[in-house]
């Protein structure tokens, strides 16, 4: 065993040695071995031999690649430490030089102060002291001309930019801009400040060095806000101009942390020189005096005006969590904290509630506005049919909740009654049709009312306090209820269902209507107005059926007994016309299985009394005289054939065993009918009542012999 694992170890090494050289081919490899093997037994080690080095090979590359990678990340994490602790030395040894700097620079003041004698040897023997005025003029020169220098390579801005001899070129750089909504790379721009406004130039690709002018901004009405780092978006910081905001990406941590530094600094040097230039040209305006005035009121009146600039001063903006608001509001809306970003503004709202409205005070309420209308946006995207339907009505609510807190209710009741009503339609759609119309109608009412009675308790549920939506719920649940009823009567009406089936499924549909009484919601006019129109058309139809097969059964009849052949068959027969409300139909059977009634008229009875126990299941108020007219119509056709044939009958016995059949019509079968009816729908019919008491319904000239049905 060991010769042979010795032996097996060395031919794997030389196989290997054989595959990892330069000059192997695989063909040429395998038409050798071929032509070397004894059999199908040695290709077949050789080949597990083959596998199993591959396998070894394998397990060899995944050992080496996991260990690279470890060292990798490893590697990875101490530059991301070393570049952090460079980047916090930078900034130490930044602040460091600054504070020498300040501290050198007010010894030297005081010390001139003290002895100016020394302080003019000083300034002969150092070069780098303050400048005088002269040389601060010869400065201020060289800036202006960097700015020149600089905007001629940004084209269209020498029209929109006024040269002005205090204008000059505070910071400039590239920067990438990102959209504000979706995060998105949009174009690589060049920023040049200046000391009264911010110009944005995108640079042109087919020259290095040269922008296109893109936007002005002046600092008065420009705001500044730094966004947090979110990898992979970090570097970045948000300029407010209202009513627009944009965001730019530095090159790096310290570049941004410049541009935020130099912005600040720039526009609290804006605003103190606009300041003094103010002061300055108040001064040299004498004030007239005021006129006497010999209102009384006048003083009350002018203290009342200097109450609220008393009280403007009052407003404290300088809270930490005011300072960090806009801030934070994009954080909670990047990270859907909805409920978050409602309580800071709830927060805001109940603490300058009370405050009088200063220009710190609008400012801020700029920046917040343009959060909350992108939150409304977002929590609008929440809602809408576009996003996922699953989860119920309740999956709206937070969505919802938050729309109501901002003072949003109509367009949070709209977007909510929108997505219910793309839910409950896909729904009906993703429903699969069924062979039997019955099975598909019960499983359409109980997915689209029970979808309607969740809608409703939530809509109960969210828009508790806010009674003026009803309204719109009201109309939504209607034309959630004509969608309902175009599929229902597609299915039922339009392929053209049996009345008993119809009957049926309209039973149902009524049955699951009543469930939304539970919440007060009463649907069932509306389900009977849109439902009036198929109905009647499905009676009329039904009703044309039986006239057709009755007339049809005149024609072929010869007026002769009824012979059942079997006492079972009667026997069906008597519970057939007991069912129909024939109670003694056993006075008109004779001997054996003989009946004595025409096969015509059993035939009738059974056919207009199963009709109008459909109807009965189908009735409401707007179908009374359809129905009536119906069954009037289907009982002349058979009532005008008798009167016809007992006219025209010359056969004695005939003629006394159609009488018997016209007894039967006018005794039991319209006393039945009219009684159903009645118990049907509540009221007793008079047009029936009338064709009962007639003796004949209808009388023809005695010496025709046709009939006029």
């Amino acid at each position: 065993v060991a010769m042979a694992l010795s032996l097996g170890e060395g031919g794997g090494s030389r196989l290997r040695r054989q595959l990892e050289s330069g000059g192997f081919a695989a063909g040429e490899y395998v038409k050798q071995l071929s032509q070397q093997s004894d059999g199908d037994r040695d290709l077949q080690e050789h080949r597990q031999r083959i596998q199993a080095l591959s396998e070894e090979t394998a397990q060899s590359l995944k050992r080496n690649v996991y260990q690279n990678y470890r060292q990798f990340i490893e590697t990875a994490r101490e530059i991301s430490y070393l570049e952090s602790e460079m980047y916090q030395l930078s900034h130490i040894l930044t602040e460091q030089k600054g504070i020498m700097e300040a501290v050198t620079q007010a010894l030297l003041l005081q010390a001139d102060r003290d002895d100016p004698a020394l302080g003019a040897r000083r300034a002969a023997a150092d070069p780098f002291l303050p400048l005088s005025a002269k040389e601060a003029a010869a400065s201020e020169e060289g800036r202006q001309r960097t700015l020149t220098t600089l905007l001629e390579k940004v084209e269209g801005c020498r029209d929109l930019l006024p040269e002005s001899p205090g204008k000059y070129l505070v910071y400039n750089g590239d920067l990438v801009e990102y959209d504000a909504d979706h995060m998105a790379q949009i174009q690589r721009v060049h920023a040049f400040l200046m000391n009264d406004c911010l110009l944005v130039a995108t640079a042109l690709p087919n020259r290095r060095g040269a922008y296109r002018y893109d936007a002005l901004y002046p600092l008065d009405g420009l705001a500044v806000v730094n966004v947090k780092d979110n990898p992979p978006m970090k570097d970045m910081f948000k300029l407010l101009m209202f009513p627009e905001s944009r965001i730019f990406q530095a090159e790096n941590a310290k570049i941004k942390k410049e541009w935020l530094e130099v912005l600040e600094e720039t526009k609290r040097n804006r605003a103190l020189s606009e300041k003094r230039r103010l002061e300055q040209e108040a001064l040299p305006r004498p004030v007239p005096a005021p006129p006497e005035s010999t209102n009384p009121f006048e003083e009350d009146e002018d203290e009342e005006e200097e109450e609220p600039s008393a009280e403007e001063e009052v407003v404290d903006l300088s809270l930490e969590w005011i300072q960090e608001l806009p801030e934070d509001l994009d954080v909670c809306i990047a990270q859907r904290d909805f409920e978050g970003a409602v309580d800071l503004l709830d927060k805001l709202n109940e603490y300058l509630g009370d405050k009088p409205v200063s220009q710190p005070v609008k400012e801020l309420r700029a920046k917040v506005d343009e959060r909350v209308r992108q939150l409304t946006d977002v929590l609008v995207f929440e809602l809408s049919p576009d996003r996922s339907l699953r989860g119920g009505p309740r999956a709206t609510r937070r969505a919802v909740s938050q729309l109501i807190r901002l003072g949003q209710s109509t367009k949070a009741c709209e977007l909510f009654l929108k997505n219910r009503a793309a839910a409950v339609q896909t729904a009906i759609r993703q429903l699969r049709i069924e062979g039997a119309t019955l099975l598909y109608i019960h499983k359409l009412c109980h997915v689209f009312f029970t979808s309607l009675l969740e809608t409703a308790r939530e809509f109960e549920t969210d828009f508790a306090g806010n009674n003026g939506c009803y309204s719109a719920f009201v109309v939504w649940a209607r034309s959630s209820m004509r969608m309902f009823v175009d599929a229902f009567s597609k299915q039922v009406f339009d392929s053209k269902e049996s009345l008993s089936t119809a009957a049926e499924c309209v039973k149902v549909a009524k049955e699951h209507c009543k469930q939304l009484s539970e919440i007060g919601l009463d649907l069932t006019f509306i389900i009977h107005a849109l439902l009036v129109k198929d109905i009647k058309g499905a009676l009329q139809s039904y009703k044309d059926i039986i006239i057709e097969a009755t007339k049809h059964r005149n024609s072929e009849e010869m007026w002769r007994r009824m012979n059942l052949m079997t006492p079972e068959a009667l026997g069906k027969l008597r519970e057939e016309m007991r069912s129909c409300g024939v109670g003694n139909f056993d006075q008109y059977t004779g001997d054996d299985c003989w009946v004595n009634l025409s096969y015509t008229v059993v035939a009738f009875t059974k056919q207009t009394m199963a009709f109008l126990e459909e109807a009965l299941k189908l009735y409401f108020p707007e179908l009374h005289m359809v129905l009536l007219e119906s069954l009037v119509e289907i009982i002349l056709v058979a009532v005008q054939h008798v009167d016809y044939s007992l006219r025209c009958e010359q056969d004695p016995e005939k003629k006394a065993f159609i009488r018997q059949n016209a007894s039967f019509l006018y005794e039991t079968v319209l006393p039945v009918v009219e009684k159903r009816f009645e118990e049907g729908v509540g009221k007793p019919a008079k047009q029936l009542q009338d064709l009962r008491n007639a003796s004949r319904l209808m009388r023809v000239n005695p010496e025709s012999t046709t009939s006029v049905v």
